[in-house]
């Protein structure tokens, strides 16, 4: 049987490690052992910035809610609890969608969380 040599894969291995980290710094985009520790680096950085950006967002759609909230009259726990009880499922992006946009709607759905507190 002929022997294998892995030239032509090792150069095809770094030839892909090499174009993703073209733009870094130094040795970090050019010496094939250091653009692999910064690229398994950057993967990992990116994979928690996308987990982080989700729950950036939810924590501004729910400081948006209380504000328009608290401007009719109810807190951003009671008006949460109010619309489940009145089996309203809207989730958080929408509703403070609704408290910018259209702020009529928001205060009908406050009136109805505030009449099924009670």
């Amino acid at each position: 049987m002929a022997r294998v040599k892995g030239a032509l894969n090792a150069r095809k291995r770094h030839k892909k490690v090499l174009k993703l980290t073209r733009g870094y710094f130094g040795a970090r985009s050019k010496q094939y052992r250091c653009a692999k520790q910064a690229l398994m680096k950057a993967m990992s950085y990116a994979f928690v910035g996308r987990k982080q950006t989700k729950r950036n967002y939810r924590r501004l759609w729910i400081t948006r809610i209380n504000a328009a909230a608290r401007m009719n009259n109810i807190s951003y726990s009671q008006l949460t609890h109010g619309l489940k009880l009145a089996g309203v499922n809207i989730n958080r992006k929408m509703l403070a969608d609704l408290a910018i946009s259209d702020a009529a709607a928001f205060t009908s759905l406050v009136n109805t969380a505030k009449a099924n507190l009670k």
